[in-house]
């Protein structure tokens, strides 16, 4: 993708967002689907946007939406290899629907199973977080990965999501925390970039799909971060299967938090 293409790209993005998302925000119904999350007419106008508007910018490749069947999902998910986009419409449904302000839009390209480019826009900060494989990562134009928190662990600030983690590691965080406070905001993907604009120390959450975090950990990534699953797994290959992730991006920051959270890094 050119530069003209990439700017091209931001400028739809920003535009559905403002007017899917932000005409929305806090004035809509919530629905719960069956896995117990919620979703709102913001998520499926933003997909259905976003979805017209890459086809006609990029009719190569296919989309992997999160409001889509599992069934499309898997059907998108094996063709993977001739080029993908992952979007995540609204993550950070829950905060948008009563009224927080943290949320974004998430969208990957995924080919030959490694991403390629990853774009989190938070509409609300008007903060354009994108990267390019193996070009490293930006916010708003300017490189990220430059403020690097030099905090020890036992000062910094973690963001934690507790309620998919097994309650003997809960138990420990709350017990005997390593960190000097914690955070949990509600928005995968900006969390990730948060970490990667130095906005935190480390970063823990026990279950998330495609959608949330192929954009953003690619971000990390390209700032320079380091992410692991609980399982030591450093690079697992993209697929529909939910994966854990600690996360930080200071290499020492790093080693600390994965000596304490007993991860063995393959």
């Amino acid at each position: 993708m050119n530069p003209k293409q990439l700017e091209t790209l931001k400028q739809h993005l920003s535009q559905a967002a403002d007017d899917e998302l932000l005409s929305r925000f806090n004035q809509v119904d919530v629905e719960i689907k069956t896995d117990g999350s919620i979703v709102t007419e913001a998520d499926h106008a933003m997909q259905q946007r976003v979805q017209t508007e890459l086809a006609e910018l990029f009719p190569q490749y296919g989309l992997l939406g999160e409001e889509m069947s599992k069934s499309e999902q898997m059907e998108h998910i094996e063709s993977a290899d001739a080029g993908l986009w992952v979007l995540d419409p609204l993550d950070g449904t829950s905060n948008f629907a009563v009224g927080i302000p943290y949320f974004a839009v998430s969208l990957a390209l995924i080919v030959n199973q490694q991403v390629q480019l990853g774009i989190v826009y938070d509409p609300v900060r008007r903060e354009f977080f994108h990267a390019i494989a193996g070009q490293g990562a930006w916010l708003n134009g300017q490189t990220l990965g430059q403020r690097r928190p030099l905090t020890p662990l036992g000062k910094g600030i973690g963001l934690v999501d507790y309620k998919r983690l097994t309650p003997a590691l809960v138990q420990r965080l709350v017990s005997d925390p390593p960190y000097s406070s914690q955070r949990s905001f509600g928005s995968v993907a900006l969390d990730f970039c948060w970490i990667a604009a130095g906005r935190g120390h480390v970063y823990l959450h026990g279950r998330h799909n495609l959608w949330d975090y192929a954009a953003g950990i690619m971000i990390l990534n390209e700032a320079g971060g380091y992410s692991v699953t609980l399982e030591g797994d450093r690079n697992p290959p993209p697929g529909l299967e939910p994966r854990s992730t600690a996360a930080a991006l200071d290499e020492t920051l790093f080693d600390d938090w994965c000596q304490w959270l007993e991860i063995d890094v393959k």
